[in-house]
């Protein structure tokens, strides 16, 4: 088994130095590479990226969708890791995902907490446990055989929202299953400090339903999304 890392970034010059640094410190004989899929930002985050040992390569397409899905065709690996460049893995990930593949599962994702011990903060993290359709979205890292990957379309470049959950609509409409890994990943408390916890629930609630009843475009989502938050 070999791992390729893919982390989508977009101005995560604050981020994306810990998050490379983090998956390194793995020392993991099965991670072939960290890849870094920059959608053309506008402070160090690429020079940052470099220096802490990642790949960088630039995306035609601005969007996490796009930059994603970008990132796995020049990918090397027999199995693919989805990072956000906020989201910081459990060390043990490599090891993680590697006995779970070898129980069957073909993709699968982490529980998560935040770096902030606020109680709903908690009681969101709480909730990652569940196997809920539409608690697998947002900051959770996600990873998938590569052709398990590629045999499902993998992640569609025009969702520039949302796009973790089209794949898994598509994934269980195919028969496809997933694991959900015990150990925790450590999520950005950031949008949380910038908005209030309701604000936030409220504003991932609207995306939500605009998406699953197919009221608005992933372009219209995110706009929504986006004047909903600071």
């Amino acid at each position: 088994m070999q791992i390729s890392v893919i982390i989508p970034t977009f101005n995560e010059e604050r981020n994306i130095g810990k998050t490379v640094r983090r998956i390194l410190d793995a020392h993991a004989a099965t991670i072939m590479e960290i890849i870094v899929v920059d959608g053309g930002s506008e402070d160090d985050t690429v020079r940052l990226a470099k220096e802490a040992g990642a790949s960088v390569i630039s995306s035609p397409q601005k969007g996490r969708g796009a930059q994603m899905d970008f990132g796995a065709r020049q990918s090397r690996g027999d199995v693919l890791y989805f990072v956000h460049a906020d989201v910081l893995p459990p060390a043990s990930f490599a090891a993680d995902i590697e006995a779970a593949l070898q129980k069957g599962w073909l993709m699968g994702n982490f529980q998560y907490c935040f770096d902030s011990d606020r109680p709903l903060l908690r009681l969101n993290a709480y909730f990652t446990r569940f196997r809920w359709f539409f608690t697998q979205g947002g900051d959770r890292t996600f990873f998938i055989r590569r052709e398990t990957y590629f045999g499902l379309g993998g992640y569609d470049p025009n969702f520039v929202a949302m796009e973790e959950y089209d794949f898994l609509r598509r994934a269980k409409r195919a028969g496809y299953d997933f694991a959900m890994l015990p150990c925790k990943c450590t999520v950005s408390a950031r949008k949380y400090e910038r908005n209030s916890w309701l604000r936030v629930q409220i504003a991932n609630f609207v995306a939500y339903n605009l998406w699953a009843r197919g009221l608005a475009t992933p372009q219209r989502v995110r706009e929504v999304y986006g004047r909903m938050l600071r």
